[in-house]
C-alpha cells in the first residue's frame, strides 16, 4: 500500500530537519516522510567515487522493529496479508523458547483495544517508521511530541514544532497520543528483550536471500521497469526487506530519490527471492491503481468502503499488467505468488487463476490498461 508525503528527518533528542521542510497533510491521510539514504558506493582511497546504486536493496532494523509490533497486535484479515502468514505465532513461539515477556505482553489488550476503537490509528501509524533514519530519531521525535501534548505551540523552536505537527496529523486526541507513548515504550523494551538479538539473527540465516533478491531486483527487474519508474516519479529509491511483512507492502512515495521507500516482505530462502521483486511491482503500481479506482468509483462507493476493496485487486491485477508489458518472463511467477499470499490454489494457469481471484469491473480494468499504455508512451 502506497501513501503520499513529505520529506522529513528528525535527529534526536533534539529534533532537526532535513533539506525539505515538513509539507502540510491533510485530508486525514497519515503523514510519512523518507529518511535520507545512507547506502552508496564509493571507491578505494584515490580512486574516483561511484554513484549510489539505483533502488539499493537493504534493511531497517527499526522498521522491523515497528512493523513487528503492529503484526503482534493486529488481526490482519485482508485477502492479501500485510503481515507474514504465521508471523505472529512464529514470534511468540520464539519468544516463549528464550522465556521472554516484555512490555508489549503486558501492555498487548490496552493497545489492542484502542486499534480495535480506532481503525484508522492501526492503519496510518503502521507508515511511521519510514519517515525516521533510527529508532533513536522515531522515539526522540515521539517523546517531543508527547511532552507538548501535540501542540506545536509549545515547541520550543521551529524544527520541534514541526515534528510535532507530523505526529498530530495521526495521533489527534489525547487517547491516541497515550497509545503512542504506550507502543513507543513496549517496543524499547521488546528490542532490548527480545527483537534486537531475534532480528540479528535473521538477518544473518537470510543474507543469501538478501544477495540473490538484490541480484533479481537489479539485474533483471528494475531495468525493465526503470521506463515506467521514471515516468511515475518513482526514478529512484530504497527498496526495504522487511520480516514481519507479507504480500502488502508498505510505501512512501515523492518523487525524490530520498522519499520514494518501498518496504517489502523478506523471504527466508533464496529460492524465494524472486518474490521480493513481485511485492516491489505491486506497490509501485499503487499509485496507478489508486489513481484509476478513484475515477471509476461513486462518492457512496468511496464511503462504504468498496474503493478500497477495489484499489487492492487494482493493485494486484495493475502489477500482473505491468509485468505483461514490461518483463513477461516474470508475469507467471508473479501470478503465483499473489495466489500464494491470498490462500488460494494454482494450478492451472497461474495468470488465468489470478483475474480469477482478484474480479474487477471491467471499467477498471480498461482504465488500467489504459492508465499504464500512457505513462509507457504506449499511445
Amino acid at each position: 500500500m502506497t501513501r503520499p508525503h513529505a520529506t522529513l528527518r528528525f535527529r534526536a533528542p533534539l529534533v532537526a530537519a532535513t533539506a525539505l521542510l515538513l509539507a502540510a497533510c491533510g485530508g486525514g491521510a497519515a503523514p510519512e516522510t523518507a529518511p535520507t539514504p545512507s547506502s552508496g558506493a564509493s571507491g578505494s582511497a584515490g580512486a574516483a567515487a561511484q554513484p549510489a546504486a539505483v533502488w539499493p536493496t537493504r534493511t531497517l532494523e527499526h522498521v522491523d522493529l515497528w512493523l513487528h509490533g503492529f503484526a503482534m497486535l493486529v488481526d490482519d484479515t485482508a485477502q492479501v496479508p500485510i503481515f507474514k502468514r504465521g508471523y505472529r505465532a512464529e514470534l511468540q513461539a520464539a519468544r516463549g523458547a528464550a522465556n521472554v515477556t516484555t512490555q508489549l505482553d503486558a501492555e498487548r489488550d490496552r493497545l489492542r483495544q484502542r486499534l480495535a476503537t480506532s481503525p484508522q490509528l492501526a492503519l496510518g501509524a503502521q507508515f511511521l517508521a519510514l519517515s525516521f533514519p533510527s529508532w533513536a530519531d522515531l522515539k526522540g521525535a515521539a517523546s517531543a511530541f508527547i511532552q507538548a501534548n501535540g501542540d506545536p505551540q509549545r515547541a520550543g523552536d521551529q524544527r520541534t514544532a514541526q515534528a510535532i505537527a507530523f505526529f498530530a496529523n495521526t495521533f489527534r486526541s489525547a487517547a491516541e497520543r497515550e497509545w503512542l507513548r504506550l507502543f513507543v515504550n513496549a517496543l524499547d523494551d521488546e528490542s532490548t528483550r527480545f527483537h534486537h538479538r531475534w532480528w540479528l539473527d535473521a538477518q544473518r540465516d537470510r543474507s543469501p536471500a538478501l544477495a540473490a533478491a538484490d541480484s533479481v531486483w537489479q539485474r533483471v527487474a528494475r531495468p525493465a521497469l526503470q521506463r515506467f519508474l521514471t515516468n511515475t516519479q518513482q526514478r529512484d529509491g530504497q527498496l526495504l526487506l522487511s520480516v514481519a511483512l507479507g504480500g502488502e507492502g508498505r510505501t512512501q512515495t515523492t518523487g525524490t530519490r530520498s522519499g520514494n521507500v518501498v518496504t517489502v516482505g523478506f523471504p527466508a530462502r533464496a529460492a524465494d527471492a524472486a518474490d521480493v521483486t513481485y511485492a516491489a511491482v505491486h506497490e509501485l503500481v499503487g499509485g496507478v491503481a489508486g489513481s484509476v479506482v478513484g475515477d471509476n468509483v461513486t462518492p457512496a462507493q468511496q464511503r462504504e468502503g468498496a474503493a478500497d476493496r477495489l484499489v487492492s485487486s487494482a493493485q494486484v491485477r495493475g502489477g500482473l499488467l505491468l509485468l505483461q508489458r514490461l518483463a513477461p518472463t516474470l508475469a507467471a511467477g508473479y501470478a503465483r505468488f499473489y495466489l500464494r499470499e491470498a490462500g488460494r490454489p494454482a494450478s492451472g494457469d497461474p495468470v488465468a487463476a489470478l483475474v480469477a481471484a482478484f474480479p474487477l469491473p471491467q471499467a477498471i480494468v480498461d482504465g488500467l490498461n489504459r492508465q499504464l499504455d500512457v505513462t509507457l508512451g504506449g499511445i
